[in-house]
């Protein structure tokens, strides 16, 4: 077909001349599609555990996307590469982390992490969960950029991963995800959570040690205590202790000792310390980090720390059931056109939300 021609070509526009485009050429790699098709070929569940094994932070990181992708072809080989490595995790000390929005977590998370790091050999991991939107599930990831010395250190892995609307603000596969990175070698995992509320329980069901951030000088410094909260703590510190806010900090740390009082002993036997820092000026990081160990040692020596392993592994076999009885129950054959029916039969006054429910149990047990 002829293209058409430009009118400023015509004879009655002296002067005007429009030339032809360039036609789009190639891309400047010729290899580049060669490349794309080798990067994303699928390893076996051997090269998996055995890159782990090694330390290999990118077949880590692999592991990582596997155990988090919602695929049924993943998801199988990547239960068996957690069920593989099972038997060289649980030797690290695993760290919860979390606080009210703006308390400095991820900063705090920097300084400590480069503290732990420069007492020996060891290796730190961090798995920064993000937020992710109601709305179009999207989520920034952007607390690599918030651990700017973490972020750049050899024996550091960063991993921040979408909370996925998830209980408490923890990644779904947060669990499984440590498993790995105490195969890989890490001996201390920091698991940095979304924000504070009730159900932050799912922090506690996979950290030896839940730590608190909170902060002084905006507003009521009571505001920030809630039973639930204080309850699962193990520790709670105050940020921002520098500067004109030294003295805020210090009356924060009072209130928060005094409401700890009023509170029963914690199934470790060990009532939370609070303490003081600066996580941007580095003041009062040894201390926070002595804290949370000695915690660790004495929880060792009194047999708690072996109690909460083990329940921790109970509940997260009931958490198992029920992820895999809701997906079982969505996934079945004719489910989707069965809710669509109940549904409109809802919307249209004709049934009430427990009888349609009651319903489609009934068609899930005759299709079992």
């Amino acid at each position: 077909m002829k293209l058409m021609e430009h009118p400023e070509n015509d004879k009655a526009y002296k002067g005007l001349k429009v030339n032809g485009g360039v036609e789009p050429v190639g891309s400047v790699n010729p290899y580049l599609s060669q490349m794309r098709k080798k990067r994303v070929s699928q390893l076996s569940v051997d090269d998996y555990v055995n890159g782990i094994r090694r330390g290999d932070v990118t077949i880590l990181s692999r592991a990582v996307t596997l155990v988090e992708s919602l695929l049924p072809e993943h998801q199988a080989i990547a239960q068996e590469v957690v069920e593989r490595c099972l038997p060289f995790s649980g030797q690290s000390v695993r760290v919860g982390i979390t606080g009210v929005p703006g308390a400095g977590k991820s900063t705090s998370i920097d300084a400590f992490g480069m503290h732990v790091l420069s007492q020996g050999n060891g290796k730190l991991a961090v798995l920064a969960v993000d937020p992710s939107s109601e709305r179009s599930k999207g989520s920034i990831l952007g607390d690599k950029t918030r651990m700017e010395r973490l972020s750049v250190h050899p024996r550091a892995f960063i991993r921040p991963s979408a909370s996925s609307g998830s209980l408490g603000g923890v990644a779904r596969k947060t669990r499984e995800t440590i498993i790995l990175c105490e195969a890989a070698g890490y001996d201390t995992i920091f698991v940095e959570t979304v924000g504070v509320g009730q159900s932050e329980i799912a922090v506690c069901s996979m950290v030896d040690f839940f730590l608190l951030i909170q902060i002084a000088g905006a507003g009521d410094e009571l505001q920030g205590i809630k039973r639930g909260i204080m309850e699962m703590a193990d520790g709670i510190v105050i940020n921002k202790a520098d500067g004109d806010n030294i003295d805020a900090a210090r009356r924060a740390a009072t209130h928060y000792r005094n409401a700890l009082q009023l509170f029963p002993m914690p199934a470790s036997g060990i009532r939370p310390s609070v303490l003081t820092y600066s996580g941007f000026f580095d003041i009062g990081i040894k201390e926070v980090w002595d804290m949370v160990m000695g915690y660790i040692a004495d929880v060792k020596k009194n047999g708690a720390f072996d109690l909460r392993r083990s329940s921790q592994q109970k509940y997260w076999l009931y958490e198992s059931l029920e992820e895999q009885l809701k997906s079982r129950f969505y996934n079945a054959e004719g489910m989707e056109g069965m809710l669509r029916k109940y549904e409109q039969l809802l919307l249209s006054g004709k049934i009430t939300s427990f009888s349609a429910a009651s319903k489609v149990l009934e068609f899930f047990d005759s299709i079992e």
